[in-house]
């Protein structure tokens, strides 16, 4: 049964173009070891035996962290299967933090208050405004909007050259974004002695990053996204949002989700395509109805 399982598992992630090799021979070996225990669910015990008959610490920390994903993905279709806690074995790399999916309402109510931040210049709102609509609408990061130079706007969208590590690419820019930028290049053009920065405060250069951050967090605070101490959407969850409404909007078909997902990936500016399907942790009522359609194909595919 667990076999069959890890079948639906496998076929699922290289729908989505994983290649997932080693994954398959680890979670092959891990359905074995269940069935020589004659165990028809994944339990916390069972993951925890097989983890711990690994070789090596590295190896047990590879093993339950590849069975504890299997169980959350087997979790959510049948609570018998259960999910044991994260980095029991150690975790080999910092964690993400969890993102903060923005609804529109929330992004409308933050573009609202930024027209209310106070400084020094009239261009300061109109400034934050803009940028983090900008972050909105585009999934930039912070710091490739704030190099952005005023030439960078083209007619065929916005040219980002300092991507990571310094990668160039042009983004393209919906109608509705560059008519934003366009006004905003008027209010821009009150400012005297302006560099050529794009986004500019009453001193004529582009605010820093961190102040950015500052301005955002104070404003999801007025407005009760976020607690006065704790977590809470970030200045970057911006850029998760757009990530993940634009991977809900491109259906549950796993074969039209690939070439959306390279599409993405080359739209933001990832080097890797992993760094993309991340977004599907993100996104579980997608994953839920691919793994639907996958499993769908896969009994169709066998009957």
């Amino acid at each position: 049964m667990i076999n069959q399982d890890v079948d639906r598992y496998i076929n699922l992630h290289r729908a989505l173009g994983k290649g997932f090799n080693k994954h398959e021979k680890s979670l092959r070996e891990f359905a074995a070891f269940a069935a020589d225990r004659d165990d028809q669910h994944v339990t916390a015990a069972l993951i925890l035996a097989w983890a711990g008959s690994a070789a090596t610490p590295n190896s047990a920390q590879d093993r339950y962290d590849q069975a504890r994903a299997f169980a959350m993905f087997l979790h959510a279709e049948n609570a018998q299967h259960e999910v044991p806690v994260a980095g029991l074995f150690g975790r080999s790399r910092r964690r993400r933090p969890a993102p903060h999916i923005l609804s529109q309402d929330q992004i409308n109510g933050i573009l609202t208050e930024a027209l209310l931040v106070p400084g020094l210049s009239p261009i300061s709102p109109q400034t934050y405004h803009t940028l983090f609509g900008l972050l909105a609408s585009t999934g930039l990061r912070i710091s490739e909007a704030l190099s952005l130079r005023c030439d960078d706007l083209t007619e065929d969208g916005l040219l980002i050259r300092k991507g990571k590590f310094s990668k160039s690419r042009l983004v393209p820019l919906h109608a509705s974004t560059r008519a934003a930028l366009d006004r905003y290049l008027e209010f821009r053009r009150v400012v005297r002695d302006a560099s050529r920065d794009l986004f500019i405060l009453g001193h004529g250069h582009a605010p820093t990053a961190t102040r950015a951050h500052v301005v955002f967090v104070r404003i999801v605070r007025k407005l009760g996204y976020r607690r006065p101490t704790g977590p809470g959407p970030r200045l970057h969850d911006l850029r998760h949002t757009f990530a993940v409404r634009s991977l809900e909007s491109c259906g549950t078909d796993p074969q039209s989700v690939l070439p959306h997902m390279r599409a993405l990936s080359t739209y933001l500016g990832h080097v890797d395509i992993a760094n993309t399907y991340w977004y599907l942790e993100a996104t579980p009522v997608l994953l839920q109805m691919i793994a639907a359609r996958a499993e769908e194909t896969w009994v169709g595919g066998a009957a």
